[in-house]
């Protein structure tokens, strides 16, 4: 596919992340701009045809429009602006008394995503993706890939959804509605490798790291993870218990971290102990 070549002055800056950076259209309220980092071609494009396919089968997510590339040689999507929107990280920071509401609303959404089967010949197994991302980690001994790969060997099958980056900053309301957004590692599969991205995120993650990235103290974020965690999973069960089986899906997020940083990440991987003793 083509790109649509378009220029930047038509828009302006209004946040960033690992991958790049988001705008919004200075003129057409409807249209915002997810811009990759330079050099990024295939991804972006990757990420735009699979968000159109999550789109067309019901998940609520912003609705994609075009492959595009600026005068600079930057790739990107452009999407359908949801006005008003905020993230659940973003209200979480700026209105800490409520974070036991927006917990329990981004519970219930994630329930409803795990709910939802999907044909699983037009998306990945969440299985096949750690495998080729273990395969390619130079930084654990081939024992130690040998336990993890039988971890996830022994995880059970499903066909139900995953969005591969579930964090509480990737969900959005506005109006009432609420949507998932960033997309390109959605697949399917056991929920709880979702799950443990969202205890990484709360739990794991430094008080630096959660306050620049999603906007509150970590103090807040606990706070987020426990009242998700009893409505994801039920009031009956215990938090350590919850902890105990969420904390190696956790760590196996540490090969996408390591994947990206180049460089073993000990804190994360302490989430592995029970699968590598």
């Amino acid at each position: 596919m083509e790109a649509i070549k378009i220029s930047l002055d038509d828009y302006v800056l209004f946040g960033g992340g690992f991958n790049g950076e988001s705008y919004d259209h200075k003129t057409d309220p409807l249209v915002m701009l997810k811009l990759y980092l330079p050099g990024k071609i295939q991804q972006p494009l990757d990420e735009m045809m699979l968000a159109r396919k999550v789109y067309e089968i019901g998940i609520p997510t912003p609705e994609p429009g075009e492959y595009v590339v600026t005068e600079d040689g930057r790739y990107g999507i452009r999407f359908r602006r949801i006005p008003g929107k905020v993230s659940y990280s973003r209200a979480t920071g700026d209105h800490p008394e409520k974070v036991q509401l927006y917990a329990e609303e981004f519970a219930q959404m994630c329930l409803q995503l795990h709910a939802t089967r999907i044909n699983t010949r037009d998306f990945e197994n969440v299985k096949d993706r750690y495998y080729r991302l273990l395969a390619e980690n130079p930084f654990f001994t081939l024992s130690e890939k040998d336990k993890i790969g039988k971890f996830i060997a022994d995880v059970p099958d499903t066909d139900t959804a995953i969005h591969g980056d579930l964090q509480f900053s990737n969900a959005i309301f506005a109006n009432g509605k609420r949507y998932f957004i960033d997309l390109g590692d959605f697949c399917y599969g056991y929920p709880l490798f979702d799950i443990g991205m969202m205890y990484l995120c709360c739990i794991l993650d430094s008080e630096n790291y959660i306050y620049e990235y999603f906007h509150m103290h970590k103090e807040t974020a606990v706070k987020f993870w426990e009242a998700f965690a009893h409505t994801y999973f039920g009031r009956d069960r215990s938090l350590k218990d919850i902890e105990e089986e969420i904390k190696p899906f956790a760590g196996l997020k540490t090969l996408i971290i390591e994947r990206d940083t180049k460089c073993p990440m000990h804190t994360f991987r302490a989430a592995l102990d029970r699968i590598l003793k």
